[in-house]
């Protein structure tokens, strides 16, 4: 684990698919962002993802189906790629910017 995989710990999630999303600090991990590195057992660089909580993370893989389209699940996804590299700029400073 990396220093920006590892700083999801107990932080709040950043995909918020509403109502599904559990907030639940506890289970919150790093997700990976879809890219053109990411296939099998290769996953995106570590700065390209969002803490996700445990339902979230589930409803981006496909592993919890909801009524949602896929188009909106992206959105929240690349809403949390946001916040959560905010979040490492800004209030963590572990992503340096010029």
């Amino acid at each position: 684990m990396s220093d920006l995989t590892e700083a999801a710990r107990d932080q709040s999630c950043t995909i918020q698919i509403h109502p599904w999303c559990s907030m639940d600090k506890e289970t919150t991990i790093f997700c990976h962002a879809p890219s053109e590195r990411k296939g099998l057992s290769i996953k995106s660089p570590d700065w390209w993802g969002a803490d996700g909580c445990s339902v979230c993370h589930e409803i981006v893989d496909g592993k919890k189906r909801v009524d949602l389209s896929q188009d909106e699940i992206y959105r929240c996804f690349m809403r949390g790629v946001f916040r959560t590299l905010r979040r490492r700029i800004e209030d963590q400073g572990l992503i340096k910017t010029p």
